[in-house]
């Protein structure tokens, strides 16, 4: 049970409420008036009897948030994208001092609407996320009540719409990169992948014969040459290989030696081209020189690939499987806008439904079926 002391030290008199926590630890805490402490000390009993105990800690929310990192099952690219935004952030700000459960949703409202000031919006969301899931997990190891993580405003964003490459474009792209990566665009153009999936890309992968090639491996950004699983379990998936990638990747093959490994695409030195090598330096250098819009990524090569099949009709799920996505909806979301004649589909498919059933089609009047208006009455 909880009991409280008068404390006398230097002539000051104050009252310790003592009490033992769930695991048996000796707590104790100061006031100045013995009301007060008697009133903690209750209230401590009965958070106990509840349930509801929070044990008091002067862990700050930075050191917490790298605890919460460092048991997380993270891939490597997530755990190192997590401490990093943990490090700038969070513990690179007055929020990281404070501690965990001395703060308040107005605190958290600071720190978002300051953050905001250096940072995108998309990046602010990404970094609220986490702390939301921080907050989410001291709450479960009963570390604070309830989450300060509440209710917090950010500015409006509108995501852009995808502006697909043309078929031109794209063959202006790989026409201007250097010959020996010219296969790594229309590749990249004509399988959706990923810059990894296409980097780590075998040629123990690719079945000429059958026409497909097996997504089984990325290279991660700073993985220095070392494979590791796709992105998730969705990534894993068989592309079908189009005729003008195989013959691309044929015409590579032929003049560049792959890889012992079996890497296809491969730098002089015989080793894969690195992210930035190939997603910055030299896309962006091909950018500029095929005349294509300021900032125009290797992404944007996914996006004309989905575009593609969705303006041959393919479905929005088959895209999805193609792509690597766990949730169809995502496709949606981003290339929803690009699927061609949804009026017209949309027309002709309430007209072919009821065209089907005119018997059982409600009678409308016409307007010459429809009695002469009687005048007003005054």
């Amino acid at each position: 049970m909880a009991s409280v002391e008068k404390r006398v030290s230097d002539g000051r008199t104050t009252y310790q409420a003592r009490w033992r926590d769930e695991r048996g630890r000796q707590r104790k805490k100061s006031f100045a008036k013995k009301a007060d402490a008697d009133r903690h000390a209750a209230t401590v009993e009965a958070d106990k009897a509840r349930g509801t105990y929070i044990e008091p800690s002067k862990v700050t929310v930075a050191e917490y948030a790298r605890e919460w990192a460092a048991a997380r099952p993270h891939r490597p690219t997530t755990a190192r994208r997590t401490e990093m935004m943990i490090r700038l952030h969070i513990q690179g700000t007055r929020l990281g001092g404070r501690r965990l459960a001395d703060v308040r949703p107005s605190e958290v409202q600071a720190w978002a609407t300051d953050r905001t000031t250096v940072l995108a919006t998309t990046t602010v969301r990404q970094a609220l996320g986490l702390l939301r899931s921080v907050y989410a997990a001291a709450v479960l190891d009963r570390l604070v009540a309830s989450s300060p993580v509440v209710r917090i405003r950010l500015p409006r964003y509108e995501r852009p719409r995808v502006v697909p490459l043309t078929v031109d474009q794209v063959a202006a792209l790989a026409e201007a990169m250097p010959a020996r990566y010219r296969a790594m665009v229309l590749a990249q153009a004509g399988l959706g992948l990923r810059i990894g999936e296409l980097l780590a890309l075998r040629v123990q992968d690719i079945d000429f014969l059958r026409r497909t090639v097996r997504v089984e491996w990325q290279f991660t950004h700073g993985s220095k040459g070392q494979r590791s699983e796709p992105k998730t379990p969705r990534s894993r998936r068989s592309v079908p290989l189009p005729g003008m990638v195989a013959d691309a990747l044929a015409a590579h093959l032929a003049a560049y030696e792959s890889a012992t490994d079996g890497t296809v695409f491969t730098t002089g030195a015989g080793t894969p081209p690195g992210h930035v090598y190939y997603g910055h330096n030299l896309i962006r250098r091909a950018v500029t020189r095929a005349g294509l819009p300021p900032g125009t990524t290797s992404h944007d090569l996914r996006h004309h690939y989905a575009s593609v099949l969705l303006a041959a009709g393919e479905s929005v799920v088959a895209v999805s499987e193609r792509l690597g996505h766990e949730d169809a909806s995502l496709v949606l979301s981003t290339y929803g806008h690009l699927m061609p004649d949804s009026d017209d589909r949309t027309r002709t498919a309430v007209d072919a439904a009821w065209n089907t059933a005119e018997s059982c089609a409600p009678d409308v009047p016409r307007p010459e079926d429809r009695p002469a208006s009687r005048p007003a009455r005054r």
